[in-house]
């Protein structure tokens, strides 16, 4: 069988931006056949320095991070402090039909890489640019990573925790991961409009904003400050019991859920055996307003806990897929590297190292005509600058004059 284009050949993507969320957004770009060239300097991007603070050894020829945000990209190395630097930048943008940065408003600005700058010299350019907390207001210089502007400025940790304990452990990239692909959706939108029009746009996002609009069913909800509990909550006196995580008899959780409590009351009761809850007393349990109104959902909640508890995973895992009701175990990482229905949906692929092999994982979109896209490895500092300057017309003497005067880099083998 022939393979069929890429959905996005021919396309040119310039990456001014470190970490991990605008990485994202050039990942998905490049994993879908654009050339996305990542502008680092000298050093490289700070990402490539992570391993220890993840448990894994710092390796930059075995960086499963940089692979994972930078696969399928290629690497320009040079100074842009530099004029001579700022201009290879200039060169590449020329051609470039999507810019994506995550640098500050106020950097942007000082180097002329602000939107409006460069609207006038690229009028069909589709400006990309996402923050921490936004390009307006007051924060909009703080740094932000999506521990601090996402998790906890974005309203999970103080709502999310257990009313009795400290916020929940977060890990790096989640955050980032929802951004970076928000703001791919919408520079892929704004590439659209520009290859029909001819005119550009600037996409923008943030990690604040996305964290608003991840929580907006419940921030919405906040506004009725008369009703309901308020967050954090102890899971006990959730107005709705069946949307918890329940302790099996090994001591793994399972969490059901079931947003409908009264669609779900009589299945749910019934698969757990605790047919009590349907016999006289069950206009206190059901409807869910009658659960609230008779304050018993904490007194439901303990009966089913104790119920879990008297049973393995396998038991339950039988009892509720007969009785068809939505759940998952709680897994580990590990865990999910073995997963039947994470392989059998390409989730994963294998990649071989010095050490040996290691999996990695994929991008979640899946391309029915165009197959499967490609994982090249992620670039080392500067491996492609000499190949990116050629192309921009440097010859072989000005790259050397380039290179020894520290304006570009390439990687030393």
């Amino acid at each position: 069988m022939t393979e069929s284009r890429k959905l996005l050949e021919g396309v040119k993507v310039v990456e001014l931006a470190t970490f991990i969320a605008a990485a994202t957004t050039g990942r998905f770009l490049a994993d879908l056949g654009a050339d996305v060239v990542k502008i680092e300097q000298k050093n490289g991007d700070p990402l490539r320095y992570t391993a220890p603070s993840e448990g894994r050894p710092l390796d930059m020829h075995e960086n499963t991070t940089w692979e994972l945000e930078n696969g399928n990209k290629r690497c320009l190395s040079i100074d842009t402090r530099t004029e001579e630097g700022k201009e290879i930048l200039f060169k590449l943008l020329d051609e470039a039909d999507i810019l994506i940065t995550n640098w500050r408003t106020k950097a942007l600005v000082k180097s002329g890489l602000d939107y409006e700058t460069l609207k006038e010299r690229y009028p069909k350019l589709v400006y990309g640019i996402c923050t921490g907390y936004g390009e307006y207001g007051p924060d909009k210089n703080l740094p932000g990573f999506d521990f601090t502007s996402f998790f906890a400025r974005g309203g999970y940790l103080e709502t999310l925790r257990q009313k009795s304990d400290v916020p929940m452990n977060v890990v790096p990239g989640v955050g980032d991961h929802n951004v970076g692909m928000n703001l791919a959706a919408g520079i892929l939108a704004a590439l659209y409009h520009a290859k029909m029009t001819g005119k550009g746009e600037k996409v923008e996002t943030s990690l604040f904003e996305t964290a608003i609009f991840n929580m907006g069913m419940m921030v919405q909800a906040a506004q009725y400050t008369d009703y309901g509990e308020k967050y954090p909550i102890d899971i006990r006196n959730s107005p709705n019991p069946f949307l918890a995580c329940w302790k099996s008899k090994e001591g793994r959780f399972v969490q059901t859920c079931m947003p409908d409590y009264n669609t779900y009351f009589e299945r749910f009761m019934t698969a757990l055996g605790l047919t009590e809850f349907l016999g006289e007393e069950k206009d206190k349990y059901f409807p869910v307003q009658h659960l609230i109104e008779n304050g018993l959902g904490p007194k439901l909640y303990d009966a089913i806990m104790e119920r879990f508890e008297t049973k393995t995973i396998a038991e339950w895992n039988e009892i509720l897929v007969e009785a068809d009701i939505p759940f998952a175990l709680a897994k580990n990482w590990e865990e999910l590297l073995e997963d039947e229905q994470a392989w059998a949906n390409d989730c994963f692929r294998k990649m071989e190292y010095p050490s040996g092999e290691r999996i990695l994982v994929n991008q979640p979109v899946r391309y029915h005509e165009m197959g499967k896209t490609p994982y090249e490895k992620g670039p080392l500092i500067g491996e492609h600058t000499v190949e990116v300057l050629k192309e921009l017309g440097y010859d072989d003497a000005k790259i050397k004059e380039l290179i020894d005067s520290k304006i570009a880099y390439e990687w030393d083998k």
